[in-house]
């Protein structure tokens, strides 16, 4: 996979940069500007050499059309701001607004072109249309740069068929995206630890499938516990649970027990009858959630399992919070497992998406994890072990 040093002389050169800048909004603000930062030094890279950088990304999901709330103009703002220069903002993708915006580059500039799911053929599962689309982007540059590790495991226009279209090469943030997972998935330094959660099992079904045959230990949290302790015959109450899952549930159980893989599962959890910031909590034993009673959190008991689980680690992959991190009265457990993690003394990897989120959300230090992915889908599915289109179309 060629880096961008590998492309030559870019002075003057109109590099189409393919970034991950699907940021959450409210409003018009921008209330995690995460992805944004890990674009820059990308983009500083590309300026240095004197390339005029052509920024291409989406935001949330449009339906092929424009849609205002939509718009990647604040995310040009922002930017600009990162870059501490002005980024002009086409507002259409391969239309007369891209084209004029493209043309006024001087070296070393920056522009960012309009969302590029207002136009369907992003997206279209027609290889033909999503070709067409790809040729269109393809002459407003000269080379592609792919650096949206957010959307790698997606054959789209700019992420897939781009990259046939023009000489290609991977940025900064998916090299070390790369890296970073090829360290924890390609024989791994041990004792070798995954800490999963989040709320649905179904979601993590490819990546515990996967991983059970290379881990030493797998910690289970947050709301897909509740289906691995009904499959142990615990009653959870009103918590979350995949009773369709049960039986693959009861199959990683036994193949965890036969490998001899330590999964490990909550012994105590915080609940509450609604889920606010205000409810009334209490811990109660594992196995003993009441009918009327929602399990939120891990509890405190838990949490030194877990931690003590963690402690001698010198690989560990955390992907999914612990709980309802987002309210306070649930967010303690993914507090203290991200600190957990954080301390390991090997690799230590955090796997995007609601993980990433809370380490910003709950103010940790993000310096203190080898490495916190800005891609919460493309992560899982590596760590399923499958192929990502948008970094195998980087190998040709």
């Amino acid at each position: 996979m060629r880096g961008i040093d590998e492309l030559g002389d870019l002075r003057g050169q109109r590099v189409l940069l393919r970034s991950d800048l699907n940021v959450p909004l409210d409003g018009s603000v921008i209330t995690d500007d995460g992805r944004v930062r890990a674009s820059v030094p990308t983009i500083r890279r590309l300026t240095a050499a004197g390339a005029r950088v052509v920024v291409m990304a989406h935001l949330g999901r449009p339906k092929g059309a424009p849609e205002p709330k939509y718009s990647l103009a604040p995310v040009a703002k922002r930017l600009g701001e990162l870059l501490g220069a002005d980024v002009a903002f086409a507002t259409d993708t391969v239309g007369e607004s891209a084209r004029k915006t493209v043309a006024a580059l001087a070296d070393g500039e920056v522009a960012l072109l309009e969302n590029l799911r207002f136009d369907a053929r992003e997206t279209s599962k027609d290889d033909a249309e999503r070709g067409a689309f790809a040729a269109e982007l393809a002459d407003l540059g000269d080379v592609f740069v792919s650096d949206g590790f957010g959307v790698v495991h997606r054959k789209q226009a700019s992420v897939y068929d781009l990259a046939q279209a023009l000489p290609h090469a991977a940025g900064l943030l998916v090299q070390a995206e790369v890296q970073a997972f090829a360290k924890v998935l390609v024989d791994p330094e041990r004792p070798y630890v995954v800490v999963l959660g989040g709320s649905k099992v179904s979601d993590k079904l490819g990546v515990i499938d996967n991983l059970l045959e290379k881990v030493d230990r797998l910690l289970i949290g947050g709301g897909m516990a509740f289906t691995f302790l009904k499959a142990q015959g615990y009653e959870v109450g009103g918590s979350l649970l995949e009773d369709d899952q049960l039986d693959t549930v009861r199959e990683y159980l036994t193949r965890a027990a036969d490998r001899g893989v330590e999964l490990v599962l909550p012994v105590d959890v915080v609940v509450a009858a609604d889920i606010s910031a205000d409810a009334a909590t209490s811990v109660v034993p594992a196995s003993a959630i009441p009918a009327d009673q929602k399990g939120l959190d891990i509890g405190p008991a838990t949490i030194e399992l877990f931690r003590g689980k963690l402690a001698d680690a010198r690989t560990v992959v955390w992907n999914g919070p612990m709980g309802v991190f987002e309210l306070p009265p649930f967010a303690e457990g993914t507090r203290q497992i991200a600190v957990a993690v954080s301390e390991v003394g090997g690799t230590s990897v955090v796997g995007g998406g609601d993980s990433a989120a809370a380490v910003r959300q709950l103010g940790l230090d993000e310096g203190a994890f080898t490495h916190i992915s800005t891609g919460g889908g493309a992560s899982l599915e590596l760590l399923e072990g499958k192929e990502l289109p948008g970094l195998t179309v980087l190998e040709s």
